[in-house]
């Protein structure tokens, strides 16, 4: 079993900046691929970044390409979103979640956590 935690989630103004983290606990945390998703008002959960375990391969979503980051610390089995120029369609929970290798689902998820971005 894998737990997950967000933080790092708030208001912010158009154009600036957040940055996510997600703290994962539980038998060998650090051999999972970690992602983040999002889920605006209305709308269904969408992907937003994945970071592979091993390479550290990664990999975005078209609209968050060339501003969001994704990264992570195995030492500290955390994974990382710096969101900069951020845009008001970039409102959302944002979901950290985890699995075991690309042949696998994402079966763990954490609570979520919030990201407002205000015109």
């Amino acid at each position: 079993q894998v737990q997950l935690v967000e933080s790092g989630g708030g208001s912010v103004q158009a154009g600036g900046s957040l940055r996510l983290s997600c703290a994962a606990s539980g038998r060998t945390s650090s051999s999972y691929d970690m992602g983040w998703f999002r889920q605006a008002p209305g709308k269904e959960r969408a992907f937003v970044a994945l970071i592979t375990w091993g390479a550290g391969s990664r990999a975005y979503a078209e609209p968050v390409k060339g501003r969001f980051t994704i990264s992570r610390d195995n030492t500290k089995n955390s994974v990382y979103l710096q969101m900069n120029s951020l845009k008001p369609e970039d409102t959302a929970v944002y979901y950290c979640a985890a699995r075991r290798s690309s042949l696998n689902a994402w079966n763990y998820w954490g609570q979520g956590t919030q990201v407002t971005v205000s015109s």
